[in-house]
C-alpha cells in the first residue's frame, strides 16, 4: 500500500482529499500547517506529497525545498490558487512533478497522483537479513549471527543505519542523508558526530578493521559507503 502526505491548512479541502484517497486504498499522513507539515515531510517516510504553496508556519515552497535537498527523488504535486502562475512556476522548478489548481476534482487529483506514481518506482521491499563475512546480520531479532556461533545484539539505531547502508551498498552516502533517512530530523545545525560514532561502533560488531576498513568504508569529502563487493548477497 502507498503513503501520500498531504499537507494542506484549509480542512474542507484536507478533509475531501485524505477522504478520497484513504477510499482509493491508499495509505494517508495529514498535517494541517506549515510547521507540522515540514516536520513530517522531512521525518516520515512516504510515496508521494501532496504540498499545498500557501500554509501558516513555513511555506510550501520553503518545505520543497528542504525536502528536494534531503530526498531529490521524492515525488511531490503542489496546489495551488487559482492565478499563482509564479509560485506554479516556482514549484516546478524546484523539482516538484506536477501541481493542481484550486479548485479541483476529486478525479482530476486522482489522475495527477496516479500519473505521478507511475513514474515513480516502489520503495524497495524491507530488507529481514544480510550476509556478511562475518555471519549474519538479522534485522528483524537487531543481532549479528557471527560464523563461530557467537551473538552481538545491534540497537534499534544501528539495525536502521546497517540496513540503510546495504540498501544502498555501493553508493558514497552523505551524513546529511543519513541523518534526514536513518535519524529522521534536518540536518541543519545538527551535530554529525552521532553518525560516526554510531558507524565506529558498527565497525566493532562487524568485525570490520576500523583502521583499513574493507566492508564499511569512509569516502572523504562524502561520507560513509556499504562495500558492495563485501558480502555473499542479501534477502529482502
Amino acid at each position: 500500500m502507498r503513503t501520500i502526505l498531504t499537507v494542506e491548512d484549509d480542512p474542507a479541502i484536507r478533509r475531501g482529499v485524505v477522504d478520497a484517497l484513504r477510499y482509493t486504498g491508499f495509505r494517508v499522513l495529514e498535517a494541517a500547517d506549515g510547521d507540522s507539515g515540514r516536520v513530517r515531510a522531512l521525518r516520515e517516510e512516504y510515496d508521494l506529497l501532496l504540498l499545498d504553496l500557501v500554509l501558516p508556519g513555513h511555506g510550501g515552497l520553503e518545505i520543497l525545498r528542504e525536502v528536494k535537498e534531503l530526498r531529490p527523488t521524492q515525488p511531490v504535486i503542489i496546489l495551488t490558487a487559482k492565478g499563482a502562475e509564479d509560485d506554479r512556476v516556482e514549484g516546478l522548478r524546484r523539482g516538484a512533478d506536477d501541481y493542481v489548481v484550486k479548485p479541483f476534482s476529486v478525479k482530476e487529483l486522482l489522475a495527477r497522483v496516479e500519473a505521478v506514481l507511475r513514474r515513480s518506482p516502489e520503495r524497495p521491499g524491507v530488507m529481514e537479513h544480510v550476509q556478511l563475512p562475518a555471519g549474519e546480520a538479522d534485522f528483524a531479532r537487531r543481532e549479528i549471527r557471527y560464523l563461530d556461533g557467537d551473538r552481538e545484539p545491534l540497537s534499534e539505531r544501528e539495525a536502521e543505519l546497517l540496513r540503510y547502508l546495504v540498501q544502498n551498498q555501493g553508493r558514497a552516502i552523505s551524513r546529511d542523508e543519513l541523518l534526514a533517512n536513518v535519524w529522521r530530523i534536518s540536518p541543519q545545525g545538527v551535530s554529525t558526530r552521532t553518525i560516526d560514532m554510531h558507524v565506529a561502533r558498527l565497525r566493532e560488531k562487524l568485525r570490520d578493521d576500523s583502521t583499513r576498513p574493507a566492508l564499511l568504508l569512509t569516502v572523504r569529502g562524502k561520507g560513509y559507503m556499504f562495500a558492495a563487493e563485501s558480502h555473499e548477497g542479501s534477502s529482502p
